[in-house]
């Protein structure tokens, strides 16, 4: 059977994401993770996970680069990578994306904060050099890839546009957003905003506490409407 079109899930354990993003907690990216592999799972497409242990490179440029170079010398003609931090990606996200790689070169699931959270690229316009100096982990990198397919005349098909979890404040936007997430992942997120909340609370409390101290008999006393 003609091997044509793998996904590549490029995402480090739960421990090892904690570190990068510390407002996370590691009970949300097992969640990320198990919910991830499930999505993938259903869409029956062939993948490949490659976490912090299989990541070869220097910068992430180079790993990300390294890791789809891998698939590709696996005899596939496509790739479709994702990471674990996309709590609205759907598995219809992959069999669309599966479904336009048949007449596109190129598709892109732009994120809100500039990147993406989706690409899908044939192997005939990927070129790896040209990868590892994209602007990655900007909020540049999306108009940059976009920018690189118009000038070599490339056919680009474009997703909705998603939200991942890359800030506190994207916390709050995915569960203010209309669109349906794991309940799972619904209920942790839920704890975490309401204890980063309840933090912010004491912190500023505190700091309103020091300064009504230090102005206690110089002017108007504070009034709380």
């Amino acid at each position: 059977m003609s091997k044509k079109t793998a996904i590549l899930i490029f995402a480090n354990s739960a421990e090892k994401e904690v570190e990068r993003k510390s407002f996370l907690s590691a009970d949300v990216f097992s969640a990320l993770n198990a919910q991830t592999l499930k999505l993938v799972e259903k869409s029956e497409i062939a993948y490949f996970l490659i976490s912090e242990k299989q990541q070869t490179g220097t910068s992430f440029g180079d790993r990300f680069s390294n890791a789809i170079q891998g698939v590709f010398n696996k005899g596939f003609d496509n790739v479709i990578t994702i990471g674990n931090d996309t709590p609205h990606l759907k598995t219809h996200h992959l069999v669309d994306t599966l479904q336009q790689l048949e007449t596109n070169n190129l598709v892109l699931g732009p994120s809100r904060d500039g990147g993406f959270y989706l690409m899908g690229i044939q192997k005939a316009h990927f070129d790896k050099e040209s990868f590892i100096k994209l602007p990655w982990q900007t909020n540049r990198l999306h108009k940059s890839i976009a920018n690189i397919a118009t000038s070599k005349n490339l056919e680009i098909q474009f997703l909705e546009l998603l939200n991942d979890i890359d800030s506190k404040e994207d916390i709050q936007f995915i569960l203010d957003s209309f669109k349906a997430i794991p309940l799972s992942i619904l209920k942790l997120l839920q704890k975490l905003f309401l204890s980063i909340k309840i933090a912010f609370f004491k912190v500023d409390f505190s700091t309103l506490q020091t300064s009504f101290s230090k102005n206690f008999n110089k002017g108007s006393p504070i009034i709380f409407a």
